[in-house]
């Protein structure tokens, strides 16, 4: 078992992880229901809320269905990084 092989695979991972941060910061969910229309990224920051006078209630379900959508995104984001992550854990030997 080699250290060195392992720290670089260790800083591969990171910056997978850190492309895969940013390609979800560009991702924009936008979701309208109820009169109400949110625009969230897909690292789950809400960049634009129209609410046009509606209830709290009606607010706060756009608001869990746009956080739902965006980790949707963040869900296949991570399945594409995630065959990478199975070769450098050595998931994929016997």
């Amino acid at each position: 078992m080699n250290p060195f092989k392992q720290l670089g695979d260790l800083k591969k991972m990171r910056d997978q992880a850190m492309a895969i941060q940013r390609e979800l910061q560009s991702e924009e969910v936008t979701v309208e229901q109820n009169g109400v229309q949110i625009i969230i990224s897909g690292d789950q920051k809400i960049k634009e809320l129209k609410s046009n006078g509606r209830s709290d209630n009606d607010i706060k379900e756009a608001v869990n269905e746009a956080v739902k959508k965006s980790q949707e995104v963040a869900a296949r984001k991570l399945q594409q990084m995630g065959g990478g992550l199975q070769g450098l854990l050595g998931g994929g030997q016997q």
